[in-house]
C-alpha cells in the first residue's frame, strides 16, 4: 500500500485534545506520524517514491467520523438501500465507520446473520461496518437472541432499534447478558401504549392540520425506565433522543452516575414539527421532529455534555413509500451525505458547540460508547482521515445522493462544509468530493 503524506492542514483531534497545523504520514494503512512541520523536503524523501502528497493547506483534516446509527437494509431490502451503496454514502459524508441496525428482513438475530453482514461489507463495502445485533429474536421483544454467539461473529452491541423493548423483564435480562460482555443495550425509547396511530408530535399544529399525534411522553417514559433498569442492571445507550423531557431526565441521571449514554440526530436540532406542516413525508421520522423548546433542548444537552454523541439513524425509504398519505408512509430520512455540513452549519458556525466538542460527537464519543478503535489520528491507528472545506457552500440535491434512497427534508438547503477527501485504511476512496471506488 502506498504511502500518504497529509500536509499543512488544521487537526482537528479530540481524542489527542489537539487542533493545530500538523502533517500527517500514513504508512500500511496505519498512522505512522503526526507532527508540527516534521515533514520537510528532507523528510519527506524518507516517506518513499511511491509515496503521495495531499496538500491540506486552509482545510480540516479530522478522524474518520463514525455513525453508531445507520440502517444498511442488507439483507432484505435492496431496492432502499445495500452495503455497496449505504457505505459509498457514508464515504461522501466523510464517514469511515458505520454501525448497523438490526432490523432487516431477516433480522440481524443469529450468529448467521451477522456473518453475512460482514463478508459483505468485506466484500463490497467501502467503509469500516460493524452489525449491530437484536437484542431479541425476531425483534419481537420477547425472547432473548443469540447475543453471546453473535458477539463472537462480530457484532458490538445489541439494539431492537425500530422497536421498543416493551416488556421491562426482558430488557433487565438482556442488560445484565450484556454486561457480562461489556456492551451496551441501544434503546428505542418508545411506548407503544402511548404511540397508538401517531404520524406526527401531538400538539396543537397536529390539530390543526389533522393528523394524529404521538405525545412527547411515549420517549420521556421508556427513557425514564431505562435510566432505573440502568441504575440496576447495566450499560444503556438511548438512540435518537428528541425531547426536552428526555435531556432533562437523562441530565439527572448522569449526575448520578448512572451508566447510560445518548445520542440524537440533526433533524432534531435543525428541524422543528413545522417541517411537517405542509405534509412532506420526508420530515416523518421516528420520534417525531417537536417543537422549538425541544430543540432548543437538544442544543443545549449537546453543549453540556448531557448528549454524548450525534448519529444520522440514516433510514433510506423508496419513493414508494414516502409518496403516499402522511399517515401511511414510512417513517425516517436519509442523512449519511449531509450530517457533518449540518453539524458544521447549525452548530459550530452558529457557535453552539466549539468545531473540537462538535467532532468529538462524531469520532471519539461513538468510538468510546462501543468500544471501537477508532475515531483518533494516534499514531497505530487505522489511517481513517477526512479532509474537509469548512466554508465550501452547496446545495443539497438529492438526485445525486450515492444512497439508494433520496428521502431528505433537506433537498435544496444551502450548506457550508464540505468532505472532500475519505481515506479510509490508508486508501483513497473520495478525491475531491468524488467517489474512487
Amino acid at each position: 500500500m502506498a504511502s500518504l503524506l497529509i500536509k499543512n492542514g488544521r487537526v482537528v483531534d479530540p481524542s489527542l485534545n489537539l487542533d493545530a497545523k500538523r502533517d500527517i504520514l500514513i504508512e500500511d494503512g496505519k498512522i505512522k506520524k503526526i507532527g508540527a512541520r516534521v515533514f520537510s523536503r528532507r523528510c519527506s524523501r524518507q516517506v518513499g517514491r511511491g509515496a503521495e502528497v495531499i496538500d491540506a493547506k486552509g482545510r480540516l483534516v479530522l478522524p474518520g467520523l463514525i455513525d453508531m446509527h445507520v440502517h444498511l437494509r442488507d439483507p432484505g431490502r435492496p431496492d432502499k438501500e445495500t452495503i455497496a451503496s449505504g457505505t459509498r454514502a457514508a464515504a461522501l459524508g466523510g464517514f469511515t465507520s458505520v454501525c448497523c441496525m438490526a432490523n432487516t428482513d431477516p433480522a440481524i438475530d443469529t450468529p448467521a446473520v451477522v456473518k453475512y453482514v460482514r463478508n459483505k461489507a468485506e466484500t463490497c463495502g467501502v467503509v469500516n461496518v460493524f452489525p449491530i445485533a437484536a437484542v431479541t429474536r425476531g425483534l419481537k421483544g420477547e425472547a432473548l437472541a443469540e447475543m453471546g454467539l453473535m458477539l463472537e461473529e462480530g457484532a458490538i452491541a445489541f439494539s431492537d432499534d425500530g422497536n421498543p423493548i416493551m416488556q421491562a423483564d426482558v430488557m433487565r435480562r438482556a442488560l445484565e447478558y450484556a454486561r457480562q460482555f461489556g456492551v451496551p443495550i441501544i434503546s428505542h425509547c418508545e411506548d407503544k401504549n402511548l404511540t397508538a396511530e401517531g404520524a406526527m408530535n401531538e400538539s396543537a399544529l397536529s390539530t390543526q392540520v389533522g393528523l394524529p399525534g404521538t405525545p412527547s411522553l411515549s420517549e420521556s417514559v421508556m427513557v425514564s425506565r431505562d435510566i432505573m433498569l440502568a441504575r440496576e442492571f447495566g450499560k444503556v445507550h438511548i438512540a435518537h433522543v428528541s425531547s426536552a423531557a428526555s435531556v432533562d431526565l437523562i441530565r439527572q441521571a448522569k449526575r448520578k452516575k448512572i451508566p447510560i449514554t445518548v445520542e440524537t440526530c440533526p433533524h432534531y436540532f435543525t428541524l422543528t414539527e413545522e417541517a411537517v406542516a405542509d405534509y412532506d413525508t420526508n420530515a416523518k421520522v421516528n420520534p417525531p421532529l417537536k417543537t422549538k423548546a425541544d430543540l432548543k433542548a437538544i442544543i443545549k444537552g449537546l453543549a453540556d455534555g448531557t448528549i454524548d454523541a450525534i448519529a444520522t439513524d440514516h433510514a433510506p425509504h423508496n419513493i414508494e413509500e414516502k409518496n403516499v398519505e402522511f399517515n401511511l408512509a414510512a417513517s425516517g430520512m436519509v442523512g449519511l451525505e449531509t450530517a457533518l455540513a449540518l453539524v458544521l452549519t447549525y452548530l459550530v458556525d452558529t457557535k453552539a458547540l466549539s468545531l473540537k466538542k462538535a467532532v468529538e460527537k462524531l469520532t471519539s464519543a461513538p468510538a468510546k460508547i462501543l468500544g471501537l478503535n477508532k475515531g483518533s489520528l494516534k499514531a497505530g491507528s487505522d489511517a481513517d482521515v477526512i479532509i474537509v472545506d469548512p466554508k465550501e457552500p452547496w446545495t443539497v440535491d438529492t438526485s445525486k445522493f450515492a444512497s439508494k434512497s433520496k428521502n431528505s427534508p433537506f433537498n435544496g438547503l444551502k450548506l457550508k462544509g464540505r468532505v472532500l477527501c475519505t481515506i479510509v485504511g490508508g486508501k483513497v476512496v473520495v478525491r475531491d468530493g468524488k467517489l474512487l471506488v
